[in-house]
């Protein structure tokens, strides 16, 4: 019966902290123009990176491939831009940024973007 109990009371302290960070919505698109139409693109649907954000750090899925990864301001200009291993589950930004933010992630010719705010 203890063992159930812990069980239950670790498995809500676990969903309880991921519930603290917030899913960035992401869409994606190619990011190729010079593709012609119909060659090169997957058969399945490709999957959609699942990256959360708690105050200025980004949190990564476990075992995700490697990402560009670049941050704009309302007027598109870069403000941030790094490379986030397949090795690494979290990014710190900047904390000067403030603000609304577009975040990009590009994986080969894929283009991940959503929005995000400080």
């Amino acid at each position: 019966m203890k063992k159930l109990l812990l069980m239950i009371v670790g498995a809500f302290m676990l969903s309880t902290s991921l519930w603290a960070k917030l899913l960035v919505p992401l869409s994606v698109n190619i990011d190729d123009d010079d593709m012609p139409i119909g060659n090169g693109l997957p058969r399945n649907p490709i999957e959609v990176p699942l990256v959360y954000i708690e105050d200025y750090t980004l949190t990564f899925e476990v075992g995700h491939p490697d990402y560009a990864l670049t941050i704009k301001d309302e007027n598109d200009n870069v403000v941030y831009t790094t490379v986030v291993t397949s090795t690494q589950t979290t990014v710190v930004l900047p904390s000067t940024l403030s603000g609304n933010y577009v975040i990009e992630l590009v994986m080969g010719n894929w283009l991940f973007t959503g929005r995000i705010d400080l």
